[in-house]
């Protein structure tokens, strides 16, 4: 199984890169956690450029979600919300379908428990456009406890994504 790990912050000593460099240690047998970098290199989200062929950057993100059985995302809280690389690439796939109904473990490395929750209610909203199937959802806090909460958040994101996917069903008013 093949769990994508995206880091929300594209500063190279963040928190949340070491969570996630943390995550492709400690993942579960059978598992391989994947880091991308591939926020780095889209550009801003504008249709338009597409009008000729996908660029490559956007299919190189597109094909790497698409392949993935779930995503993890560390993300740290920019001004009360998640931030704009983040919220560029999810814009690069909301009309391209690779994240509807696709597993995603969402989290923070933080100092103090309860950090980190606007940024995280901002990415869950926005998950919420395709549908995402949001798993976790607190930040991990540094110390001693960060590689057992770590552990346990991956245990919970991998057995959620070897669930069949079974779409809501319609509610009727």
């Amino acid at each position: 199984m093949l769990i994508l790990a995206v880091c929300g912050s594209l500063q190279q000593k963040s928190g949340n890169l070491a969570l996630l460099q943390q995550a492709v240690s400690l993942a579960p047998a059978g598992v391989e956690v994947r880091l991308s970098d591939d926020l780095r290199a889209l550009p801003h989200f504008d249709p338009d450029l597409e009008q000729h062929g996908q660029l490559a950057q956007v299919a190189r993100w597109r094909n790497a979600v698409a392949e993935s059985a779930a995503l993890l995302i560390a993300c740290p809280e920019y001004g009360h919300s998640l931030p704009g690389a983040l919220k560029n690439g999810i814009d690069w796939l909301i009309g391209s379908g690779e994240l509807e109904r696709k597993v995603v473990a969402i989290t923070a490395s933080v100092n103090v428990a309860g950090r980190g929750e606007r940024g995280l209610s901002a990415l869950r909203q926005t998950l919420n456009a395709v549908s995402a199937r949001i798993v976790g959802g607190a930040g991990v806090v540094r110390g001693p406890g960060f590689e057992a909460d770590l552990t346990a958040l991956l245990a919970l994101l991998t057995a959620e994504a070897r669930k069949p996917d079974v779409p809501p069903t319609a509610e009727f008013f």
